[in-house]
């Protein structure tokens, strides 16, 4: 069939038309595609450039722990902890078994002076973040160390006190953090069962009195309780197992 010549002409027109708009977007994409920031590097890459936390070596906290590091001025810590963190005297805490993030948390706190105490802040100055994760590492693996509870007097509000809280004064009951067995939650809570009576209610009178002061909770529960409440339930907490 023939065209027209008007027919012919707006043909041509159409086409001229469409063919620059497809330059008129190819401009566009191009200019779109050239302001695109650079590709992300791969997650693997990009995690690889963040350090990870170093992992926690029980063998060399082990040999920090029994022989320091007189390099460094380090102390061992069986002078006063006895061996594999089972203490001889109730003037030094027993650590064995004690859950590794509590152990680096409260080495940690000496050092940045949170929690105070002459021997410990001088003794914690000289280790580094991996000493101290080092050492927790070594402490969680050894067994438990086994106590009784002394005073028959006092065993049965000890015991109350612990299961149960004084709901009159608002203490809430020890076993809910620190478990019936006094082998606390670890990450969160301590292991307490078998710890020196003497040891555990001084804690409890220092935290009563501000003078350790790294632990909001057991501050506000401390102040709730009387000297005989806190001896009792500290001898109680002695032969939990």
């Amino acid at each position: 069939m023939r065209q027209t010549p008007q027919i012919s002409k707006l043909t041509s027109l159409r086409a001229g038309f469409a063919l620059l708009s497809i330059f008129a977007l190819s401009g566009i994409a191009t200019q779109a595609f050239a302001a695109d920031p650079a590709p992300m590097a791969p997650a693997a890459e990009a995690k690889a450039a963040v350090p990870g936390k170093p992992k926690a070596d029980a063998a060399a906290g082990e040999a920090l722990y029994s022989n320091g590091d007189a390099s460094r001025g380090v102390t061992a810590c069986l002078t006063c902890h006895g061996p594999k963190g089972q203490s001889a005297t109730a003037t030094w805490p027993k650590l064995s078994a004690q859950h590794a993030a509590y152990t680096a948390k409260q080495l940690k706190n000496f050092k940045e002076g949170t929690r105070a105490n002459p021997v410990m802040m001088g003794m914690a100055a000289t280790l580094t973040d991996q000493d101290m994760q080092n050492i927790a590492a070594y402490l969680v693996q050894q067994p438990a160390s086994l106590g009784v509870a002394q005073n028959k007097d006092t065993i049965e509000l000890g015991q109350s006190i612990y299961r149960g809280g004084i709901a009159a004064k608002g203490v809430p009951a020890c076993a809910a953090c620190h478990s019936p067995t006094g082998a606390g939650i670890p990450s969160q809570y301590p292991r307490m069962g078998g710890q020196w009576a003497e040891y555990n209610a001084a804690q409890l009178m220092a935290f009563r009195e501000g003078t350790r002061k790294n632990s909001t909770q057991m501050t506000t529960i401390a102040t709730k309780l009387s000297d005989q409440e806190m001896k009792a339930v500290s001898d109680y907490i002695a032969g939990l197992h």
